[in-house]
């Protein structure tokens, strides 16, 4: 199960393997709350696309397509096929720092692994 979280919320038992899946250290929070398992920089946007995309929801599905294309590279599928491996033997929390909660690089990511996942099982 691969699910997302803001890094604000409160990190629970429940939460299975924490990954921080932003470039940049979020405001506000010490690695002791984060509680993380691990921070995966290479597999977030990069610094170009974040900052074209500036959170603008006229932007959004240009950056769905761009990041999406990103994460087809060739050199960040270890790393992907890595956490979805994980998600496997148990809950993968995808930690993001981004305010909306419907128009973010998490939810990105969160699909593309689910869609590999599921192409992979069939």
């Amino acid at each position: 199960m691969i699910v997302i979280k803001r890094i604000y919320e409160e990190a629970c038992l429940d939460d299975g393997h924490r990954v921080l899946v932003d470039r940049i250290w979020p405001r506000g929070i010490s690695k002791v709350r984060a509680a993380l398992d691990e921070w995966a920089v290479s597999i977030t946007p990069t610094t170009e696309l974040r900052k074209w995309f500036g959170h603008k929801a006229q932007h959004w599905e240009e950056f769905r397509h761009l990041y999406t294309e990103h994460l087809n590279t060739e050199a960040l599928q270890p790393d992907i096929h890595r956490l979805i491996s994980i998600s496997k033997q148990q809950k993968l929390t995808l930690l993001y720092a981004a305010k909306s909660e419907t128009q973010n690089h998490a939810l990105v990511l969160r699909d593309y692994m689910q869609a590999t996942l599921e192409q992979a099982e069939a």
